[in-house]
């Protein structure tokens, strides 16, 4: 993980499916979940979400809080 990722949880928009549009730091964990059973996307918003999922899964979303001021 890279430092930098957590801001862009905050930033980046999911660009398809059921969320389409919403930031990636406000999807639901059972979509997350969905992603991490199925498999992430390749390429960096991949990693994006598997980063989110796994703050979701370990009830780290607490950490983003301190970006969103």
């Amino acid at each position: 993980m890279k430092p930098e990722h957590l801001q862009l949880l905050l930033t980046h928009d999911m660009p398809y499916g059921k969320y389409k549009g919403r930031k990636l730091a406000a999807l639901p964990g059972h979509y997350l979940g969905w992603f991490a059973r199925e498999g992430f996307p390749r390429g960096q918003l991949g990693e994006l979400l598997a980063l989110m999922y796994e703050l979701d899964h370990n009830d780290l979303r607490s950490l983003l809080d301190p970006l969103r001021r």
